[in-house]
């Protein structure tokens, strides 16, 4: 079993790719390829990207639809907990 630096449920923010700069927490872990699916808190309200699917039967037009964000894991580094007192 391979052993991350983040878990489901982490703050993280991207340091690398499309979102990078933007603070998400982790939804789930894709250990099979080294991904992590992403839910945004940051400053765009984002909370799905956008993806180009091919026609089908199911989506017989096409075209962009929505779905979770993932990225690997190496492009995301854990926020530093705020020390209160």
């Amino acid at each position: 079993m391979k052993k991350y630096h983040v878990k489901k449920g982490d703050k993280v923010i991207v340091n690398s790719g499309n979102y990078k700069g933007e603070e998400a927490t982790i939804s789930a872990v894709l250990t099979a390829k080294d991904r992590v699916v992403l839910e945004f808190t940051s400053k765009k309200d984002r909370t799905i990207g956008k993806r180009t699917i091919k026609k089908s039967k199911a989506n017989p037009n096409g075209g962009m639809i929505e779905r979770s964000v993932s990225v690997h894991v190496s492009n995301v580094n854990p926020v530093a907990a705020a020390k209160t007192e």
